[in-house]
């Protein structure tokens, strides 16, 4: 007896060959894809430039899961980009300068880059970085990420970082632009000092931290009245820097004290006292010291009433001379000596536990002081209303995270400090005439080190001298990332090009560096240019571990998104980046076991693509409803997918993609068709309407999941359709109009099914007990088929 598999001409063996998708095949895939031109940018295009400023990290550590998982879906963007026509821009920077390679020197090697010569500090940095570069730079390769950028190297995927020469150059370049426009100064402020890094910082890389601190009541004395004041306050170490006595205007208790005089314990020094809103009648006494550096309030304090500080407080984090008998002790001892001081002289009223919160470093984690020093400044408050107004026109990606920038915007209050006294960072390209302290500042297009060479003219313009001093600080690392969409668009070695494809299309980075990165980017580039630097912002929250809690060290919760390749391969990596949740509006939780849920998926659609590539190609037929269904189901799915991708929502494209592979393709559309294809009875144009209909949905769907996952979608396409499937275009619309509604179809199938199983027939033999409703009778011969059923009625 001849089989029906025999009988039906339209069988082939299938071409795909593997029993499943496997990691072996992703690996051979994407050797291929990364091995291949098509990755390199085209300056010479006629296409339209589509830009992704992508956030560089920093590579003194191992790129961890968040990093995996926002990076994957930035190539999503980059890939669907390409999908509508766009010659894209998509470069992979690592961030290479500042304080976080310091501090990953001397971890490593256990030394105080501060104690040693400059070279041996920069030697011991770079050691640093040919162990991680590579390792950064792979890792990322492991997700099937295709970087690309019109300023990158020779070869494919080839990252810049922020410490190569053409980087420093172009920071230097900013910065020589940004001072003949005048908007860069130096001056001697309180500055916000890590005692541990030993260097200024900036109000954005600053954390806070509750700590359990002593609040201690003290006696000053009124000098016209003699009587006591009482004070509260949990640096009593820094009595010798108090420049004011206040209390709040609404504070009826010391009205009559307005005016008049304050003596400091121990130092006996003569202070005003003044009515001033800052005080909190609730507060202590209601009276506070306002000492020159004891917190940003003190500092702003002295600022707006026009008070000399004095500074107690060396760099190393010690008292000076002016702190008198404290001079030496770090400010721990200091306000420990201070405490049984008072208490010796009957001054201490009370001291009691509380909880303060205080300022400390992003990076060491160290309590910030404040120090008066002199440092470079450039020019942010004359701007705060421009970059408030590019805030809240800017498209940001989700709308929620608008308001985390608006806030720091309206928390500005002074310059930003851009010099920092570090060694491994962009240098400040100026020099001073030894004798008359002329500042020379050089042409941009150059890398320049002042500390190490001379500057390129022989003599002072202004007094003939030959003997210069160069500059030996360095920038503030955003001042060097800040520059990234610069870089990337060729501001200083294509200006041409620069000029025609600004803004940057795109930038994505995570909510935490909104306050530093985005905030100086869009700062920097408007003094530079006068404009916005971005057309959009794309801003991704949180990875979560499967409890809903942070990933962290040091509670051991971390996920390793080396591990997560090994075990699953990158493409159900990419699957659940996109089906967990969509990470612009809120926290995503990761685990093994959601990462593994999405290798299910992988796999249906392999199997479904294998089914599909056993029966020959044919060409196009005379559908019926229900393929007509299935095509007009898909084009909604593309509708709805192209929609979402223009709003960076890949989410909920990707929910609405399993969905149709699962329930309309795999469990409802394609058991219709293997019916119709393997029926003796069938009609050969049946049978080819419906292999058609299969090729064509396929089709369809691997160009539209492409972008998510782009191995397993290739690795199909060219065996079945023999085309790259990275050159294909969106997927454009069948439309054609159907009868019937898929969703329908899938109804009643679940219906008869459900039907059968609670009444165990196998086979139900006519429609009398169950009738297709009037809507589905375009397709009641198909639904007929499907469930073996005999005689229609």
């Amino acid at each position: 007896m001849v089989s029906i598999m025999e009988q039906n001409k339209y069988q082939q063996e299938s071409v795909l060959t593997e029993k499943t998708w496997t990691k072996e095949m992703e690996i051979e895939r994407a050797k291929k894809i990364f091995s291949k031109e098509r990755t390199k940018f085209n300056p010479k295009t006629k296409k339209k430039i589509y830009s992704i400023d992508t956030p560089p990290p920093f590579i003194n550590a191992p790129i961890h899961i968040g990093h995996a998982t926002t990076y994957v879906l930035m190539d999503m963007f980059a890939r669907y980009k390409k999908q509508k026509g766009f010659e894209v821009i998509f470069p992979l920077g690592l961030d290479r300068n500042g304080l976080p390679i310091e501090v990953a020197a001397e971890k490593k090697f256990n030394v105080k880059l501060t104690t040693l010569s400059r070279e041996k500090a920069l030697e011991y940095c770079e050691k640093v970085l040919a162990e991680t570069s590579l390792a950064s730079t792979n890792a990322f390769k492991g997700l099937a990420i295709e970087f690309n950028s019109y300023q990158l190297g020779p070869n494919v995927g080839d990252a810049y970082y922020t410490d190569m020469e053409d980087y420093r150059i172009l920071t230097q370049a900013t910065f020589i632009e940004l001072w003949n426009k005048g908007l860069i100064y130096e001056d001697e402020r309180i500055n916000n000092w890590d005692p541990a890094l030993q260097t200024t910082i900036a109000d954005s890389e600053i954390d806070y931290k509750d700590i359990e601190t002593l609040f201690n009541d003290i006696k000053f004395k009124c000098k016209e009245t003699g009587e006591d004041l009482i004070i509260g306050t949990t640096r009593p170490e820094l009595i010798s820097s108090c420049g004011m006595v206040i209390f709040n205007p609404e504070d009826k208790r010391y009205k009559q004290l307005n005016g008049k005089t304050a003596i400091t314990p121990i130092y006996n020094r003569e202070v005003k006292i003044k009515a001033d809103p800052s005080a909190k009648i609730d507060k202590g006494t209601g009276l506070a010291m306002m000492c020159s550096a004891g917190d940003l309030s003190d500092i702003r304090f002295f600022r707006d009433n026009n008070i000399k500080p004095i500074i107690s407080i060396n760099k190393d984090g010690t008292m000076n001379k002016n702190a008198g008998f404290l001079e030496g002790l770090k400010v721990k001892e200091a306000r420990q000596k201070m405490i049984e001081e008072l208490e010796a002289k009957d001054l201490l009223v009370s001291k009691r536990k509380v909880m303060h919160t205080i300022p400390i470093s992003e990076r060491s984690k160290a309590e910030i002081e404040f120090i008066s020093m002199k440092e470079y400044y450039m020019k942010q408050m004359q701007v705060k209303d421009k970059i408030m107004e590019i805030a809240k026109e800017t498209k940001i990606y989700s709308e929620n995270s608008r308001q985390l920038l608006i806030d720091w915007i309206n928390s500005v209050n002074m310059d930003w400090p851009i010099s920092r006294r570090r060694y491994y960072g962009t240098e400040i390209p100026l020099w001073f005439c030894e004798k008359c302290g002329y500042v020379y500042l050089p042409k941009p297009g150059k890398y320049y080190r002042p500390w190490k060479e001379s500057p390129d003219i022989k003599e002072c313009p202004e007094c003939k001298h030959k003997k210069f001093i160069g500059e030996t600080r360095i920038f503030d690392t955003w001042f060097d990332s800040s520059s990234s969409p610069q870089f990337i668009l060729g501001y200083y070695k294509d200006r041409k090009f620069y000029d025609k494809n600004t803004p940057c299309s795109l930038r994505p980075q995570g909510k935490e560096i909104i306050r530093t990165w985005l905030y100086y980017t869009l700062l920097k580039s408007y003094l530079l240019n006068g404009k916005n630097i971005f057309d959009a912002i794309w801003i991704n929250h949180h990875i979560l571990d499967g409890k809903g809690i942070k990933m962290s060290k040091s509670l051991g919760n971390t996920i390793d998104p080396q591990e997560v390749i090994a075990k699953y391969g990158c493409e159900p990596f990419r699957l659940w980046a996109c089906l967990e949740g969509n990470i612009t509006n809120s926290d995503m939780m990761c685990s093994y076991d959601r990462i593994s849920g999405a290798t299910k998926t992988i796999i249906k659609l392999w199997n479904v693509a294998k089914f599909i590539s056993s029966f020959k190609r044919t060409d196009k037929a005379t559908l019926t409803e229900v393929d007509k269904s299935i095509l007009t189901d898909l084009d909604s799915l593309i509708k709805e997918s192209e929609k979402s991708f223009e709003e960076y929502d890949f989410h909920n494209p990707s929910k609405a993609i399993k969905h149709f592979i699962w329930e309309d393709l795999a469990s409802h559309y394609l058991e219709i068709a293997k019916k119709r294809i393997y029926s003796l009875d069938m009609e050969d144009k049946s049978k080819e309407a419906a292999i058609y209909t299969l090729y064509t949905v396929l089709e369809k769907l691997l160009v539209l999941l492409h972008p998510i996952n782009p191995l397993i979608t290739e690795e199909i396409y060219s065996n079945l359709y023999k085309k790259e499937i990275c050159l294909e275009s969106f997927p454009e619309l069948e439309n054609i109009k159907s009868k019937v509604e898929f969703s329908d179809i899938i109804k009643i199938n679940t219906e008869i099914w459900k039907y059968k199983q609670e009444n165990t027939i196998k086979n139900i033999e006519t429609l009398e007990s169950y009738k297709i409703p009037k809507e589905l009778e375009a397709v009641k011969e198909d639904i007929a088929l499907l469930h073996n059923i005999k005689t229609v009625k």
